[in-house]
């Protein structure tokens, strides 16, 4: 049974979720959703990627409206956050059906928070049992990809896609130029890591410092991969620990370079 999953990432918890879904496999292709989109040529196509503003992040929106996708294909998609998932797979299956395709399995995947503008992850002991319900969980959805199994979309409660709706589409529009809230301390030591990881290209090393280019993605790669901690966002991240998923390296996170 062959299987290609798209993944879109900054702190590896997509990967992480895409590559336990993908070992379920004898047959499997991971495509990150910075390349260029081409036909799907697998029995079945899933997506995997991070809620952001409590909905679809614009690149997963663009990736998707420019792949060329058979109607007939078995598609699923797993909608990785913090425990806010609102209305995101709703979202994305009334993105995938403008394309023609049906998508039959659309799961909420829960993992440490890497939003650190709001606060940290939790402790290493949260952290931990997270990722431990997150893998069974994962474990159940490649059974029911395997199976073929058609399940409800899950969804948030209803306060959640009321409330939370109506802030991501106040605020879709404003998060490319959201970057103007970063700021990097003397301690940077222009290793270029921030560079590497930003997945939408938004940074460039000016005078051995980065600068942010106006087209964030708000995946918040940049702060949390920075092994000297020195870039923040606004007042407080100072105050927050670092996260990135424990499983994932920044090889396997980094942007190809030319």
């Amino acid at each position: 049974m062959n299987l290609t999953i798209y993944y879109y990432t900054g702190t590896g918890n997509s990967l992480w979720t895409a590559r336990k879904i993908a070992e379920k496999f004898t047959i499997a292709r991971l495509v990150p959703m910075t390349m260029d989109p081409h036909e799907t040529d697998t029995g079945i196509v899933g997506f995997v990627f991070p809620v952001h503003m409590w909905g679809v992040p614009r690149r997963v929106s663009e990736f998707v409206n420019r792949l060329e996708m058979d109607p007939n294909v078995d598609c699923f998609a797993v909608a990785v956050n913090a425990g806010q998932v609102s209305r995101t797979l709703i979202q994305f299956r009334k993105l995938l059906a403008g394309r023609g395709v049906r998508m039959r399995l659309g799961c909420s995947v829960v993992l440490p928070s890497n939003y650190i503008p709001w606060g940290g992850p939790g402790t290493d002991e949260e952290i931990a049992a997270r990722i431990r319900a997150a893998e069974q969980k994962i474990n159940r959805i490649a059974e029911d990809i395997k199976e073929k199994k058609t399940a409800r979309i899950e969804k948030g409660p209803l306060w959640q896609r009321i409330v939370f709706t109506g802030l991501y589409k106040l605020a879709f529009n404003q998060v490319p130029k959201m970057d103007r809230r970063f700021f990097v301390e003397e301690t940077c030591t222009a290793c270029g890591i921030c560079e590497r990881v930003c997945m939408a290209g938004n940074i460039r090393l000016v005078d051995g410092k980065p600068v942010w280019g106006g087209h964030c993605e708000q995946c918040l790669a940049c702060i949390q991969w920075c092994p000297e901690q020195a870039i923040q966002y606004g007042p407080k991240t100072k105050e927050y620990k670092r996260y990135h998923h424990p499983e994932i390296t920044l090889k396997m996170i980094s942007r190809p370079t030319e």
